[in-house]
């Protein structure tokens, strides 16, 4: 909630999905731009959300931010092995979020 609360403030359309087949059913309805993935999500782990979501169709295409307060490194290279295009640790607020989207392209 707080996440697409900053992605509304900058200017950017952003939906919330609920859990990670929510968020899934979302991108295969459309596929969007960038993705900000929890590595904790109800129903399914970000990491599941992240490979399933990169196997489909137009999945390489959407920028994927990892957003994790798993600090040890595996985790992130787990993260950014499996597909994502960058990671944010939590918690985090709007200038780092913004200062994150503007580095990759989004701003």
């Amino acid at each position: 909630m707080v996440a697409r609360k900053i992605i509304q403030e900058i200017g950017l359309d952003a939906e919330e999905a609920a859990d990670g087949y929510d968020a899934l059913e979302s991108c295969q309805k459309s596929m969007p731009d960038a993705v900000l993935l929890d590595w904790n999500m109800p129903t399914m782990s970000g990491i599941q959300v992240l490979k399933t979501l990169r196997a489909m169709p137009g999945g390489n295409r959407p920028v994927i931010i990892f957003c994790t307060t798993q600090e040890d490194p595996a985790h992130i290279d787990e993260a950014l092995s499996a597909g994502a295009s960058d990671y944010l640790m939590k918690p985090f607020d709007g200038e780092s979020l913004f200062a994150k989207l503007t580095q990759m392209g989004m701003v």
